[in-house]
């Protein structure tokens, strides 16, 4: 699957919240958020389905789409693009970037030594 930009992430990610849609469901609710046309929404979507980055069911009139991919393997792919590009390969680099880019609160705080001190478990 190719690199989504980021108007197919965010249709991508309705999906993965929906299961499934039709295109003028996710212009409803891109609507919600910003100013954007049905025929862009529509384009936007059948070029998602030409790249294989969702399907189609062409049954009705108004056809259903499905993400093509599960959001987690599409969250790691462009995580990995990310470190390697961005962060020349350094996992460190780009959470130490991450965590001083926010100002975490002491829950999440808590949570990601919680997740630390599993991975270091994991390891031995």
């Amino acid at each position: 699957m190719s690199k989504p930009t980021e108007s197919e992430l965010e249709i991508l990610s309705l999906l993965w919240e929906l299961k499934e849609a039709s295109v003028r469901q996710i212009h409803e609710r891109l609507s919600e958020s910003k100013d954007t046309g049905y025929t862009t929404t529509l384009k936007i979507m059948q070029i998602m389905h030409a790249k294989g980055m969702v399907s189609r069911d062409e049954e009705n009139r108004s056809h259903i789409y499905k993400p093509a991919t599960n959001q987690k393997e599409t969250q790691n792919s462009l995580l990995k693009n990310l470190v390697t590009t961005a962060f020349g390969g350094s996992a460190q680099k780009l959470v130490m970037q991450a965590l001083g880019q926010e100002n975490p609160s002491k829950v999440e705080l808590d949570e990601i030594r919680a997740f630390l001190d599993q991975l270091e478990n994991n390891s031995k």
